[in-house]
């Protein structure tokens, strides 16, 4: 199995752990209440946003100096860590579309538009830049939003209560900064990093 692909789910499945859009999935499901419609939202919307991001990610590797390149993925890896550690709060204006839109429409709309700009989404751009395999790296991202974001949608706030927070935003955080350091020094080359 590809590393851009296990890397990605795994970093972004933590990541995505407490984050707005996680926060966006629990509000959405405790007011409506209609999981399928919300689950095919947020689907569709973080694969047209990471689409997006990992094509903007390959087009970097194209244009611009590895050299120069490796210094801007490796800060980037680790300005994420740091972001992470910052945990996200989510503005109820943000769900009143649902209103006009449905359920699916809602979603769809204020996922696409919370990601745009997010750790998650930098953090596409980042590895698609890493690893140029924007499949890839966008079906791992996907995935790992699902991972993160589908039981939010099932189990709602009982789940939030359950899970460590700090400790999952520290893995995140810690997983990051190890893609920033391998990345600065070039660890890992021979081994899909």
């Amino acid at each position: 199995m590809s590393s851009a692909l296990l890397v990605s789910t795994g970093v972004i499945a933590l990541a995505e752990i407490g984050d707005k859009t996680q926060l966006l999935a629990f509000l959405l499901a405790t007011r409506f209440k209609k999981p399928i419609p919300i689950i095919i939202g947020i689907t569709l919307a973080t694969l047209i946003n990471h689409g997006l991001a990992g094509v903007v990610g390959s087009w970097i590797t194209a244009n611009v100096d590895s050299s120069v390149l490796r210094w801007v993925l490796g800060a980037s890896f680790i300005a994420m860590a740091v972001w992470t550690l910052i945990p996200d709060k989510i503005e109820d204006e943000e769900t009143q579309l649902a209103t006009k839109l449905g359920v699916f429409g809602a979603t769809f709309i204020t996922f696409f538009l919370a990601e745009m700009g997010d750790k998650t989404q930098i953090a596409t751009v980042a590895m698609s830049a890493h690893y140029n395999d924007v499949l890839m790296v966008v079906a791992g991202t996907t995935l790992g939003m699902l991972i993160a974001d589908v039981p939010a949608v099932f189990a709602g706030d009982k789940l939030a209560e359950k899970i460590p927070m700090k400790l999952v935003h520290r893995i995140a955080a810690a997983m990051f900064a190890a893609l920033g350091a391998a990345t600065l020094f070039d660890v890992g080359a021979g081994f899909g990093l």
